[in-house]
């Protein structure tokens, strides 16, 4: 509905009192067709006709108008201040001129507004076209807010439209009332969409920008899938399932982690349904997507070897306080487990949020042999102590110096074989040495250049600071730069090897999810500055 017949008519509609209603007839139906409130459409046009009477009756005027809703009578009036003595007499009155301009201002004092009537006029073709644009301009808003409205409630659900066209790999997708884009990389890879597909894609975010609200939506987050077994499994939908969590490699491999809350169903069963026909129709409309179902446990070990199959896990070594996990498996399993260019280990970290390390039981028993034999090499060095002494502490826990500088009497003298003048001997010489070895590394730290924005980030311990600035890493521009996997290390797979790689602070037993906090509260300093 376009406003052309209200103000360009051959006869002006202000001018004929016999279609004074054919004025609340065009709001009414533009309110219908646009599904916005017709009082809005009322006050756009008020809007827009004060506007073209500013253009008639000057723009130092304050012109307000009155459409009645009974009728479609105009009002045009010029809006006055009263004042003791005007000075302005296009928008102030004296307190006697505004009695006796009407009755009905009797009862008004100083300070108050009046409203003084102004004739009727034809609109002038500059005027007319004012208004139109204000009254276009308004709907066009109000239609804007109305479908932003309709959909900011949409977001995490799946939205389902026509294909209405492609622009450079992005898809625009009809929803009937307005329209949403799948860009390219929120797309199933390989996947053939055309121009009149219907399309199902998860609703990602809705937001207000300037030429109206945008619409996003995928088809490769993780919740596309997981909306997908909840619109299939009545379990899920009915609470007695929950998804716990998912991760997806789109059109390739999926994981989802399920929780029954009525013990007595079996959530992967309920998932893939009578002869896999549930998980069927999501792995359908996620393009042949082959999706492992996890059954959750407390227990991160029960998790992980449910993750990783069809690999068989031997045993899993858990580190719940760094959120780690050591996989132990036989040579055979150790491909299954990793997956086609690491898919199936990847897949199950994001999964479970921990950090997998896979090896063979030969790795672990050589990384156990290597880590004690360092520690107690430390000990031997460092504090001065005989081997077997050393290898005593290892092996009843000790890791650290700072392990030892932070023990007491009791806890040293409760090993077989320590009195407690040793004790107390290795406590002092584990203080010695921490004391000595902060003046060595305040003084390398200095010697490599370290900047103070660096040294100064929160987190990082000296011992960090020295081994980052021997890499070169010397500023928190540099280190922002930095991958965590850069920083605690892991396996790569390369050409079907799977390589060790050596992270910069591996030896200080940083955790993956603490490496991304360091580095992704680095590059907020960095950006904001």
């Amino acid at each position: 509905m376009g406003f052309g017949p209200f103000f360009f008519g051959k006869r002006k509609m202000l001018n004929r009192r016999a279609d004074k209603l054919e004025l609340l007839r065009i709001a009414e139906a533009v309110a219908l067709e646009k599904s916005i409130d017709k009082e809005l459409i009322i006050n756009s046009m008020e809007t827009g006709i004060a506007k073209a009477a500013k253009s008639k009756f000057g723009h130092d005027n304050e012109i307000e108008v009155q459409i009645n809703r009974d009728n479609g009578d105009i009002g045009i009036f010029r809006k006055l201040l009263i004042v003791e003595k005007p000075e302005n007499l296009n928008t102030e009155i004296s307190l006697d001129q505004a009695l006796n301009l009407d009755e009905i201002n009797k009862d008004k004092k100083i300070g108050d507004s009046i409203l003084q009537p102004l004739p009727s006029f034809d609109f002038g073709r500059i005027a007319a076209q004012t208004a139109k644009q204000v009254i276009s301009f308004n709907v066009r808003e109000a239609e804007r807010e109305r479908q932003y409205n309709d959909f900011k409630d949409k977001k995490d659900t799946i939205l389902s439209g026509i294909v209405k066209r492609l622009e450079f790999g992005n898809v625009i997708v009809d929803l009937g009332r307005t329209e949403a884009i799948i860009q390219k990389n929120e797309l199933i890879p390989r996947e053939n969409i055309k121009a009149g597909d219907r399309v199902k894609a998860y609703c990602s975010d809705v937001r207000r920008e300037p030429r109206g609200q945008q619409i996003f939506l995928s088809r490769a987050h993780s919740k596309f899938m997981e909306k997908l077994f909840i619109q299939e499994v009545p379990e899920i939908y009915d609470g007695l399932i929950e998804i716990i969590s998912s991760a997806r490699d789109p059109g390739s491999r999926a994981k989802i982690c399920v929780k029954a809350i009525d013990t007595s169903l079996d959530p992967v069963g309920a998932c893939v349904g009578m002869r896999g026909s549930r998980v069927q129709a999501v792995v359908n409309e996620l393009q042949g997507e082959k999706i492992d179902i996890v059954n959750w446990s407390e227990d991160p070990a029960v998790i992980v070897s449910n993750a990783l199959s069809p690999a068989v896990v031997q045993r899993v070594n858990v580190d719940l306080e760094n959120k780690k996990l050591d996989v132990i498996l036989t040579e055979e399993n150790l491909s299954k487990a990793i997956g086609r260019r690491g898919q199936n280990v990847r897949l199950a970290t994001k999964l479970m949020n921990y950090e997998i390390n896979i090896m063979t039981d030969q790795e672990d028993s050589e990384k156990r042999q290597t880590e004690f034999k360092e520690k107690t090499e430390n000990f031997v060095k460092n504090l001065e102590l005989d081997e077997t002494l050393g290898q005593l502490l290892v092996a009843e826990g000790f890791s650290s110096i700072d392990d030892i500088k932070d023990s007491n009497v009791e806890s040293l003298t409760k090993i077989e074989g320590i009195e407690e003048e040793t004790a107390k001997e290795l406590i002092e010489r584990a203080k010695e040495f921490y004391q000595k070895d902060q003046e060595e590394i305040s003084k390398k730290i200095k010697e490599l250049g370290l900047d103070g924005d660096l040294i100064n980030h929160e987190g990082l311990t000296p011992g960090m600071l020295v081994t980052l600035g021997e890499q070169k890493i010397l500023s928190l521009n540099d280190f922002a730069d930095l991958a965590s996997d850069e920083l605690t290390g892991g396996f790569d797979v390369v050409k079907g090897e799977r390589i060790k790689i050596k992270g910069y602070l591996e030896d200080f037993a940083l955790s993956k999810k603490e490496a991304d906090d360091l580095i992704m509260s680095a590059r907020n300093k960095v950006y904001k500055d």
